[in-house]
């Protein structure tokens, strides 16, 4: 396991040798994934492929779709940008209700100074 960076997010990074045992696969599943567009594991100054915990989270969904669901790479990158795409929205539609219920407060504070007319 290799920390990298001086950034207050550090993450720990896995070469593809510890990726591929924690997984129970063999490397060349891993680049093979990469391959076909599933995952982007992120690069060293060396070029050698770091996996970060959602990369392995990732290539751990992809492994239990193919393995356990019998689904093809083709319907893995369907469900894959699906679920990516659900996940956005989610945070989309999280975000708009809080500045929905900003707004609502907002609203209230301001009635609530208005002056009464009678």
């Amino acid at each position: 396991m290799q920390k990298l960076g001086t950034d207050l997010h550090e993450t720990a990074c896995f070469v593809i040798s510890v990726a591929a045992r924690m997984l129970n696969v063999h490397p060349q599943t891993l680049r093979y994934y990469e391959r076909a567009g599933l995952i982007a594991p992120s690069r060293s100054k060396g070029n050698i492929r770091l996996y970060s915990p959602e990369d392995i989270q990732r290539a751990l969904q992809i492994k239990r779709l193919i393995e356990d669901l019998g689904v093809n790479l083709a319907g893995v990158e369907v469900i894959i940008k699906l679920t990516d795409r659900i996940r956005e929205q989610e945070l989309e539609l999280a975000e708009l209700r809080a500045h929905l219920a900003a707004a609502k407060s907002d609203a209230r504070r301001l009635r609530a100074a208005a002056p009464r007319e009678a």
